[in-house]
């Protein structure tokens, strides 16, 4: 319970962070108006994003919706209500690498999908325990959440631009200042760094939240801690033909994601600190040979 509290308390910090970084970066490039026009572009991108990333995203996997004669329906079914939330529709996706995501902008518009390497690799216990956690993503809202932090940090983004196109147009005497432009250049460069790793950090953030959720809804977070596992190792060696831009929303990060260099921009937290989260020790001991 306290894990989870601070972890939406680190939440709350990072998507002030976030704020803070656009009002500074809005008065050093274009001031009230420029910053105005970055939120309104970066809001119209990310509210087709929101409105419409379940379509790109289930496409993205190649995933196919299945009905109650599938297994994995059933197995959804159960925690869904377990969790007293509506029922989502259900995908499978062809991939061989283990995996799962939730999409979907609330808990009335959600779905959820496994891979079928994962369905292949996991006992059903496994499996709850993942979709458990997929879940606990939607009771979260975190979609919303992600959606937001996106938005910001695509203004972020806009700013810049407009920095390069326009010269810090809209700033008025504090744009024509010369160690106000050497600012602006600043976070023309930094600015978007730095929201990339205040989102990473949020996403981290909120798979915590995700685990200890999905482990309340499946009902025991061994289930969880052998699932996440298995799908560490086995996603270390098969490699998952995804978009990148959706690594976040899997429950562990795919292959094709970034490596140990950029293990800052990782959306997702080690294995062992997951593990020490749901069930107080850095391994189950299934793995520890493990190729």
């Amino acid at each position: 319970m306290y894990g989870q509290f601070y972890n939406n308390v680190k939440t709350v910090l990072l998507m002030g962070l976030l704020t803070a970084l656009i009002l500074m970066g809005g008065d050093l490039i274009g001031g009230r108006q420029g910053l105005v026009v970055a939120l309104v572009l970066a809001g119209i991108m990310n509210f087709f994003g929101f409105f419409f990333s379940e379509q790109i995203a289930l496409a993205s996997a190649g995933a196919e919706e299945v009905g109650p004669d599938h297994p994995l329906y059933g197995i959804v079914a159960r925690l869904a209500q377990r969790a007293g939330l509506p029922m989502p529709r259900v995908y499978v996706s062809p991939q061989p690498a283990p995996n799962a995501f939730a999409t979907g902008r609330g808990p009335r518009h959600a779905a959820v999908c496994a891979t079928q390497g994962l369905l292949d690799m996991l006992d059903e216990n496994e499996i709850s325990g993942v979709l458990g956690h997929e879940l606990a993503h939607v009771l979260h809202r975190d979609i919303l959440i992600q959606s937001v932090a996106a938005t910001i940090a695509g203004a972020i983004g806009y700013l810049g631009y407009m920095f390069m196109w326009g010269g810090g147009w809209g700033g008025g005497r504090r744009g024509r200042d010369q160690g106000n432009v050497l600012m602006a250049l600043l976070f023309m460069l930094l600015g978007p760094l730095a929201a990339g790793l205040i989102q990473a950090a949020l996403s981290r953030s909120r798979e915590f939240n995700a685990d200890s959720g999905g482990a309340q809804i499946c009902g025991n977070p061994m289930w969880l801690a052998t699932a996440l596992e298995k799908i560490h190792y086995a996603n270390q060696r098969i490699p998952m033909d995804v978009n990148p831009a959706f690594n976040s929303m899997y429950i562990a990060e795919p292959l094709n994601a970034i490596g140990a260099v950029g293990g800052l921009f990782q959306t997702h937290p080690p294995l062992e600190a997951r593990l020490m989260n749901l069930i107080g020790r850095p391994s189950t001991g299934q793995f520890l040979h493990a190729a």
